[in-house]
Parts: C-alpha cells; structure tokens; sequence
C-alpha cells in the first residue's frame, strides 16, 4: 500500500471506528460485532505505525473509546481509567513479555479474567462511598453515584474507616439475569440489549435508579486509584486488601514468574469461561509489582505494564429445518429459527429467537439455509449470517393472523413487533394471569406460576376474573393441593380484593403502564371509573404521563373485553378506588431529594408524608429540586444541594413542616 492509498484507507477506518465506538460506548446500541471492531482497529493501528505522519488528534488509536454525553455531572478522574493494549495471539503474548523482561531481568506476573462490563470509578472517604463515576473517555467520566448504590455488591462502608480509598472496578450483569430481561424484552416486543456488557451500560446509566435496581447488576473490583493506605506493593496483594476493606474483589487472580506460567493460565481461563456467571472477553496479564509498573509507565493510551488477551468468539454452522412462532403475554409474535443441534460454548443448542420480522429481513433467514451461529454473551444463541440458502428456499414472512387465535396481526407504529391484541387469545391467557399475580400487581401469595399453569389447564381459570371464583375444593382438585393449602390460597385471592387501585392498574397488563405509573394514576384520578372515562387529553396533563402512555390506556378501555373483565373483578368485590390519603396540598409542586440517614423516619416513611401532603420526591438533586432532606453521612447529593442553592433541611425541620 503506498502513502496514498494508505491516507484515503486511514480517513476511512477513523471515520467508522469513531462511528462505532460511539454506537458502543454512548449510545449501547452496537452494530457490529467486537471481533469486527478489533480487526477494524488493527488495520488503523498498522497502517499508522508504517506512516506515523498520518495519525491524527482525532484517530481512535489516540483516545479511550468513549465520551461524557451531558445525562450525568462530569468527573474528572484524578487518575486516568487507562484501556488496556489488545493481544490475539500467544507470540503477541510473549513480545509482551520480552519488552517487560528489557527493563527487569525478574518480574511476575498477575493473570484474571477481564469482565465485559462498564468501567467505573467508587470513591470512599473515612469508609465511607461518597461518589462514583463511569471512565467516560479515561480522563473525564459520569457522576453516576444514585445508580451504583442500588447495586448490593458495591459497600456502602467499609469494614475499615480509611480516610481515603478510590477503587477501580467493572459492572456488569449476571448472564442468567441476562438472559431472563433479553426473554422480557422479546416478550414485550422490545429492541433486546444485545450483550451483558450493553445491558449493564444501559442499566447503570438510566435517569432513574430504580430501573437501575430493577436490572440486578452486580460489580467485580480489580483496582486500587488512589489511597491513603501505605505498605501495598504489589497487585495480588491489593487484591486481598481490597478483599478485607469488603468489596466483591475479581475472583481469579494467580500470580506467576514465567511466561510459560502465563500462558497456561491463559488456556486454563479460555476452558473454564463459558462456565462461569459472567461474561469475559479475555484475560488481563499485569506486571504484579507497583514499582515497577511506575517504572514500565503508560503511552498516550495503554499502560506499558499490562495486556488484554482476547479470546477468539466460537462460532458454528447449521442448518434451518423450521420456523416456529409464539405469542407472548403482550400479544407479541416471536419467529425462533430451529436448527439441526450444534455443541457451542459448552452447550447443545438447536434454537434461536428471530426477534421480528426486520430481522429475519435483514439477514434474509430462510427455512432450509445453512446458518452461522454462536452465542451472544456467550449465553444466548443468536443467528449471525446467513451461508447459502437452500434451492427452491422462499422468504420468511410473519403470518397476518394470530397463530393461537386467528385474530388479525397489526404493526405499530414504531415499533418493529407484530402483535396480536386480542385480549381473549389463549396465548396471551397464562401470562397475563402470572402478571396479575405477582408481588408488583395483585401480589396474591401462593397463586405462582406453576400452579396458575395447573389451573388453566384444568379448566378453572378461562379470564383474569375467574381468579376469584376459585373455592377450596377447587383448589383441592390439583395435584399437591391439601385442605390447608387450599384454604390459604383462597384466603390469600381475598386478601388481595383489599389493594389499592394502583396495583390493580398495574396488575391488568396495559402496555406502557409500569409499576410507578400505576401509582401516578391511581393518585391523580382516585378511581378506576376516573381512569376509564379520561381522555387523551386529560391524560396528559398528569404528571410524567405522556402520549404514548396515554393512547394505550385509551385503546385498552376502549375494548369490549376490558371493560367487562373490569365489570367482573367489580362484581366480585376487587377494590376499585385509591386508598391513599391526602391531608392536605401543602406540598403540591414542591420536590424534595432524600440523603443520609435522617435520625427516626426511613427513608420510606418520610417519602411518604411528602406524597400524603401533595408533594414527589425525586433521586437527584437538580435546579428543579425544592428542597433536600438530608440526615448523617449525606454524601454528594448534598454538596450538589449547597453548589446549587437549594434549601437543605434537617428531619426537625421537615417535621415542623408537616405539623
């Protein structure tokens, strides 16, 4: 390739890998693979080294992939959160090795899995965490502290009150966490994240912390940033350090002298990894000692004294015998293409879920193709091109009628699902009726999905309403099923006759409609006839309700059927009226932002209160925020607080307030 060439080939590859690397890192929307990518950085980086007067300031090659989008207060990292130099081979390896072996004639070496998650930062003072950031591009990241505090593995202090401590660390998710929200969102007719490492990205930087929380994300710690501890000299012992302080520390670091040692452990990880919880890329090499890792130093972007070597994704090939399509509880069709068995990952799998008609669309996936698949995340079969397809093949196209009930399939608008909204379908039946019963809706104890199951089946339960005909002897019909057994779970149907009409809003399934929005309805118009006759407009005008939440709730009451199920659930004593009670609006328009330990209310009492006198509590603290409630070890939520000049009260002010 000549100077030419080599110039127009360069601006090309800056150009896409710039692209990508936001679709990854800003957005969490990939669209290439990681390989891909890789291979793609490689051929940058090569043509640079033979024309270093073609590397620009905006090359790939010259940044941590990344950048702060503006959701979140920016950090500045004191230290930089260094990316690590890629290696796809064991020469690449020992090169490594012979460059680290020029400055020090003995050296050992750290190995660990390298967790594909988020990189973040946790900050502790005197033991205790007070802040923590995303790496954003290495120097300047996201104050995402709301968020990390929701994952249980992180401490909020620890077992040793130091004065200082910042520690470097990955969030991720757990693949059977996974693979249970991909199957949610397939369900629900959703984009599906596309790996665990984007789905933790995704999770931890979300507006609200609760659907943080909601997402079970869990946090390994590799890393000592800065601290006020002296003594530690080398990685394998921060490591048991960090361990004693109560972090979730990485749970495989051995240590050894030679390469040989190295390599071998590289094997031994690359066996083991498809079984493990989490998803892994590869495996970290890092010269144990800190000395003399200050000596080795860092180039423009990589630490000299580290490496990450990349296992190759296995991929396999099969053949499409079949097309099944299923309907889920919101009435979505899900294609799954059914293969011939291929042994992948450490598993047999012989199906893949298609998602929607656009992507059976995009790959042009055919019955009778020979197919390439592999395992997203390392979990999750998923299609990943198609070979050939088969001679006489025709393309696949969703059916326009409901493969259980026969009604009529419709597209949304934008929206890529086809679903059926037949709120009779027998499909949609079983899960609906598990929605209505779990904990967040009707929370009906005992009435689990198995035993649902057995009661569809038996013929006891055709719609939602029928839940509370059910008598003991019903019950006693099934298998298992004793007189006590029965008698508490028709107490517990009951029981649950007495909720509050916000769970019961939650509990009938209306798309769109969560758990927190329940909540806001149920408030605002206090009874379920106020919900049903609101319009469109009157629907908007509450709070955090917006268009497309509004018309589903519309179209749902609009139905024959709902409005008779709603009918019967009244006719059998359900509660349809708000139980919450307001003593007065003395809040109203009023936010206030809770933090610390407040010296007799919880958290949730105090919440509470401000609700019952018209008032919402929010996570952050913004310019919108009224007031901040604040008790002991009240961390950055307060600093915020006074930066911006918003009042901050104590819990004896706030109960001169309420009095």
């Amino acid at each position: 390739m000549n100077y030419f060439e080599a110039s127009e080939r360069a601006a090309q590859l800056r150009k896409l890998l710039n692209y990508h690397s936001r679709k990854y890192y800003v957005e969490d929307s990939p669209e290439i693979e990681d390989d891909e990518y890789d291979r793609l950085q490689r051929e940058l980086v090569d043509i640079e080294k033979e024309y270093p007067e073609l590397i620009t300031p905006d090359s790939p090659t010259q940044r941590v992939g990344g950048s702060v989008e503006g959701m979140f207060e920016p950090v500045t990292h004191a230290v930089p959160l260094e990316s690590l130099q890629d290696a796809f081979s064991f020469d690449e390896v020992r090169a490594f090795d012979s460059r680290v072996r020029e400055s020090f004639g003995s050296v050992e070496y750290s190995v660990e899995p390298k967790i594909d998650g988020l990189s973040v930062a946790l900050e502790y003072e005197n033991g205790v965490f007070v802040r923590g950031s995303t790496r954003g591009d290495g120097n300047v990241g996201e104050d995402v502290t709301a968020n990390l505090r929701t994952i249980n593995s992180i401490p909020l202090r620890l077992n040793k009150d130091i004065p200082f401590i910042e520690v470097r660390g990955e969030v991720f998710m757990p693949r059977g966490v996974f693979a249970k929200l991909v199957e949610k969102q397939d369900e629900n007719g959703e984009k599906p994240f596309k790996n665990p490492r984007n789905a933790a990205a995704g999770s931890l930087r979300q507006k609200d912390p609760k659907v943080t929380a909601s997402r079970q994300l869990d946090i390994f710690v590799f890393n000592i940033q800065r601290s006020s501890e002296e003594g530690i000299t080398g990685h394998k012992q921060s490591i048991e350090f960090l361990r004693s302080l109560g972090f979730k520390t990485i749970p495989v670091c051995n240590k050894f002298s030679s390469i040989d040692g190295v390599l071998a452990e590289l094997e031994r990880i690359g066996e083991i990894r498809t079984g493990l919880a989490y998803d892994t890329d590869g495996a970290v090499i890092k010269v144990d000692s800190f000395a003399q890792r200050e000596e080795l130093g860092s180039t423009a972007k990589f630490p000299k004294w580290a490496l990450a070597y990349k296992y190759p994704p296995e991929e396999k090939e099969s053949v499409v015998t079949d097309i099944e399509v299923t309907v889920g509880r919101t009435g979505v069709l899900t294609p799954t293409a059914v293969f011939n068995p291929v042994l992948i990952s450490g598993s047999t799998v012989a199906r893949a879920t298609l998602h929607n008609q656009d992507y059976i669309d995009e790959k042009d996936i055919r019955i009778g193709d020979t197919i390439v698949i592999r395992k997203a995340g390392e979990i999750i079969p998923e299609v990943v091109r198609v070979v050939s397809h088969a001679e006489g093949s025709e393309k696949f196209t969703l059916p326009g009628v409901c493969p259980s009930c026969g009604a009529p399939t419709v597209k949304e608008e934008d929206e890529a699902a086809l679903r059926c909204v037949n709120p009779e379908c027998p499909a949609q039946l079983l899960r609906n009726i598990i929605h209505f019963c779990s904990r967040d809706a009707m929370d009906i104890e005992g009435l689990g999905e198995s035993v649902l199951e057995k009661l569809v089946q038996a013929g006891l339960i055709e719609k939602i309403s029928d839940i509370y005909s059910l008598t003991k002897e019903d019950f006693m019909t099934l298998e298992g099923f004793k007189d006590k057994s029965s008698l508490n779970s028709v107490d517990a149907i009951e029981k649950s006759k007495s909720n509050d009409l916000s769970k019961l809003v939650f509990a009938l399934g209306i798309r769109h409609i969560g758990q927190k929005a329940g909540k806001i309805l149920a408030e605002h118009f206090g009874s379920m006839d106020a919900l049903m006759s609101a319009g469109l407009e009157e629907l908007t005008s509450v709070d955090t309700i917006g268009g497309i939440m509004a018309q589903s709730i519309v179209k749902f009451f609009s139905l024959g059927q709902s409005v008779s199920e709603i009918n019967a659930l009244k006719a059998a004593g359900v509660n349809m009226n708000s139980l919450k009670e307001r003593a007065d609006d003395r809040f109203a328009g009023l936010t206030f932002v809770l933090t610390g330990t407040l010296p007799t209310y919880s958290r949730n009492e105090a919440s509470e209160i401000i609700e019952k006198y018209g008032g919402k509590t929010a996570s952050s603290v913004s310019k919108k925020t009224s007031y901040v409630l604040a008790g002991e070890e009240a961390g950055s939520k307060l600093t915020k607080a006074r930066e911006l000049g918003i009042t901050v009260i104590n819990e004896e002010e706030f109960r001169k307030m309420t009095e």
